[in-house]
C-alpha cells in the first residue's frame, strides 16, 4: 500500500480549492515569530476596547461578587500592565507614561487611559522584529526578552479579556468576541 505524505495532501488540498475558484487565505502582516505576536495583540486589542465601550458607564462599578474587582477595575488593570511592559519596551520613563485613573472615575477617564496603554503598546508591538525577539529588557524586577514580554502582554490582555467578556454575559451583553 502506497503512503501518501502530508505535503502531498496539502498540495492536493490547495490545487482543488485554487480549481474552484478559491485562494487559501494567508495571514496578513508580517510572517514569523513577529507577525504571529503582532496579530496576537491586535486582535486582543480590539476585543478589549470594543468590551470597554460596550458595558454601560452605570454598570463600570459592577461585579458579580462583593470579593471580586469591579469592570472598571479589570479595565484598569489591562491598562496598568500595558503601561508597564510596553513603556519597559519602549524605554519610556514612568513619568511619561498616562495615569491609571480611579476605578470609580467616568468611564470616558477609564477608556482615555486604556487607549493610551494601547499606544503604548501599538509602538512597542510595531518594533519587534524577528531579528530582536532575543532583546533583553528590565521588568518586574528582572530581564525578560522582548518575546516574552510581548507574548505575556498578549496572554495577561486574553486572561482579562475572559474576566471582561463574562462581566458583559452576566449584564445579559454579548461579547466581541461572540458576535457574528
Amino acid at each position: 500500500m502506497r503512503q501518501i505524505s502530508s505535503m502531498s495532501v496539502v498540495a492536493a488540498l490547495l490545487v482543488s480549492g485554487m480549481a474552484m475558484g478559491q485562494t487559501p487565505a494567508a495571514p496578513t502582516g508580517p510572517s514569523g515569530p513577529a507577525g504571529e505576536v503582532q496579530r496576537g495583540y491586535a486582535a486582543q486589542k480590539g476585543n478589549i476596547l470594543k468590551a470597554a465601550d460596550r458595558m454601560p458607564e452605570s454598570d463600570y462599578q459592577f461585579k458579580p461578587t462583593p470579593e471580586i474587582r469591579t469592570y472598571a477595575r479589570v479595565v484598569n488593570h489591562v491598562t496598568e500592565a500595558q503601561l508597564r511592559t510596553c513603556g519597559a519596551v519602549n524605554r519610556t520613563a514612568a513619568s511619561d507614561l498616562a495615569k491609571v485613573p480611579a476605578e470609580t472615575a467616568d468611564k470616558a477617564t477609564i477608556v482615555e487611559a486604556l487607549k493610551a496603554s494601547f499606544a503604548e503598546c501599538d509602538k512597542a508591538f510595531a518594533a519587534v522584529t524577528d531579528a530582536n525577539l532575543g532583546d533583553m529588557f528590565e521588568v518586574f524586577n528582572g530581564k525578560r526578552s522582548r518575546i516574552g514580554i510581548m507574548w505575556g502582554t498578549v496572554s495577561h490582555d486574553n486572561e482579562q479579556y475572559a474576566t471582561l467578556a463574562l462581566y458583559l454575559r452576566l449584564k445579559g451583553l454579548v461579547p466581541p468576541s461572540s458576535e457574528k
